[in-house]
């Protein structure tokens, strides 16, 4: 048990407080405790009984989760196990899967590792690409305005102009001309430092603008083994949904996990499970197109979409990469040992027969599940009536 996060010892405390209410009142203690807790209550005009209901059995099973596991009662226990739950973060429910096959109980510690990752994972690309627009959207304002600017001194240029023919044609007009040439010559000379200070600008803000695109793509793509990630799959996901729509052609979502990865890790070190994942995204990049793109969706994980491909053409196309990978002998370079087999399992759906594109991602991932399940190395085909 990690004390780092203790309800005495957080700010969040009253979160805190509040969640072990819910819990003491949902684990069948005193009438007198369940009736103190307002939110167990219907309120006048509120959610109806099945609503409520179906809250107060969430709230159970949620309770049930952190006691199982022997977690303290926190909101980011809370917060995890909801999202396991209901399944509204698939990252989430990957993880803990994978955890419980691989220990079979999560920790406090592990969770709090977990939450931190899903954080930067999701939360900084998206802010990131928040900034960067609004950069933008500031240097071209900026630009804006010094273009208004040099337009303003031309404009004062051609009013001294128009004074300077009011002079009248008799008369001393000497005293009017030296001032008149005085301010010309002076907003001249401004204006020129104006148009000087735009070109510089000018040359900034198209450097800058080639940064914060090359920024863009970085915040796109793993750094690892060069795909694409799980924010610019996410895209060309829903873009590829309405394409498919369109032009009434097959989609097809395939997940690849690698076997026994932290074995791997293990047994021969981080270096070399870093190569295997290069190595693995390498082969699954040969067979990637215009039609088939290709992600490193997080960890030991890859996510290929198939536009123009079924199903079960999908399935022979990964089966094929899987059936590569695993014939091949693997050495690690650090020691020149031969490496146990590497592989992976796959799971596979048809993303168009289910309601939208999140659906499909599960359907694939419980099958991949499966594929663990029954032994690994091995592609599985998610059931449409998942």
């Amino acid at each position: 048990m990690t004390g780092a996060i203790s309800s005495s010892a957080s700010p969040q405390h009253g979160l805190t407080d509040r969640l072990a209410r819910w819990a003491r009142g949902l684990s069948g203690k005193s009438e007198e405790e369940d009736e103190s807790e307002p939110e167990q209550r219907p309120r006048a005009g509120g959610a109806s009984n099945r609503e409520i209901n179906r809250r107060r059995q969430l709230y159970a099973d949620i309770g049930d989760f952190l006691f199982a596991h022997d977690l303290d009662l926190t909101p980011i226990n809370f917060s995890v196990a909801l999202d396991y739950l209901t399944g509204a973060n698939i990252g989430v429910e990957k993880a803990i899967r994978a955890v419980m096959m691989e220990r079979g109980k999560i920790t406090n510690g592990w969770i709090e590792t977990i939450a931190a990752e899903q954080r930067a994972d999701e939360v900084t690309p998206e802010s990131l690409a928040s900034m960067l627009d609004k950069v933008e959207e500031n240097l071209t304002q900026f630009t804006g305005l010094m273009h208004e600017s040099r337009n303003s001194a031309k404009d004062y240029g051609a009013a001294l102009q128009e004074q300077a023919k009011d002079l009248t044609s008799g008369g001393d007009n000497e005293p009017v001309l030296a001032r008149l040439v005085g301010l010309t010559r002076s907003m001249v000379e401004k204006t020129r430092q104006v148009e000087g200070q735009l070109r510089e600008n000018q040359k900034q803000t198209q450097a800058l603008k080639s940064s914060l695109e090359s920024a863009r793509r970085a915040a796109e793509h793993d750094h690892l083994t060069g795909l694409p990630n799980r924010r610019a799959f996410e895209g060309v996901l829903r873009e590829e949904v309405v394409l498919a729509q369109a032009q009434h052609e097959a989609l097809s979502v395939a997940f690849c996990d690698i076997d026994h990865f932290k074995r791997i890790n293990d047994t021969h070190g981080h270096d070399t499970g870093d190569r295997v994942l290069k190595f693995v995204a390498g082969l699954l990049a040969k067979i990637s197109n215009d039609r088939c793109h290709v992600a490193r969706h997080g960890g030991e994980e890859f996510v290929m979409l198939f536009r123009g491909k079924t199903a079960a053409e999908t399935c022979e196309a990964v089966d094929g990469v899987r059936e590569d990978l695993a014939n091949r002998s693997l050495v690690n370079r650090t020691n020149g040992e031969r490496m146990e087999r590497v592989s992976f399992s796959a799971g596979v759906a048809n993303v168009l027969v289910y309601e939208d594109a999140r659906a499909a991602l599960k359907a694939a991932d419980r099958a991949l599940y499966l594929a663990k399940e029954h032994g690994r190395n091995r592609v599985y085909l998610a059931a449409e009536t998942d």
